[in-house]
């Protein structure tokens, strides 16, 4: 064990806390992530309401969803976490998570789970890493709206589980982040 380094605290805690949640989910039959791990409009007067806002980004409805995810995650997020550091990607994950969890209390009927809107927000500010000089990468610019019209097209046009609106936030959160510690 001397030669494997927990390289990324944060993102590899993510990680296994998604897994173990993973476990639990399939051995209950859904419940867990109906119970914890998933966001919906609920009753403003139920603590669980407030708990859902963030812990909706460790439910995956499947292995297939979860792989989905963490391999960006896995992928984007340890780089992420060495040029912000640990404790503002943790930051970034909360904010990203709890704004996710109340605009779609507020603005959908939907019940959502997963960590798609962490991956896209760690996406974006992996565009912010090539900002020099006060220019900005016409890769950011790209992405951004490529990325941008797809979601608001398939969040539209296709009739899925996804949540596009999630993606969506975690993008626009990538952005501001991006910018703020730049």
């Amino acid at each position: 064990m001397e030669y494997l380094d927990y390289n990324a605290p944060v993102i590899l805690s993510f990680f296994f806390i998604s897994l173990i949640v993973l476990i639990i989910n399939k051995i209950t039959n859904d419940k867990a992530n109906k119970l914890l791990f998933s966001n919906y409009r609920s009753s403003i007067f139920s603590p669980l309401t407030y708990i859902r806002m963030f812990t909706h980004i460790f439910g995956h409805q499947n292995w297939s969803h979860f792989m989905n995810n963490f391999l960006l995650i896995l992928l984007v997020g340890p780089m992420m976490e060495e040029k912000y550091g640990s404790i503002n990607i943790l930051i970034m994950i909360l904010i990203t998570a709890g704004l996710t969890g109340l605009l779609n209390m507020i603005l959908s009927r939907n019940r959502i789970t997963g960590a798609s809107g962490i991956v896209f927000m760690l996406i974006v500010i992996s565009s912010f890493v090539n900002i020099s000089n006060g220019k900005i990468p016409l890769t950011l610019i790209l992405v951004f709206i490529f990325y941008i019209i797809n979601e608001i097209l398939s969040g539209i046009f296709k009739k899925d589980n996804v949540s596009h609106f999630a993606h969506i936030v975690g993008a626009i959160c990538g952005v501001i982040f991006g910018f703020y510690f730049k």
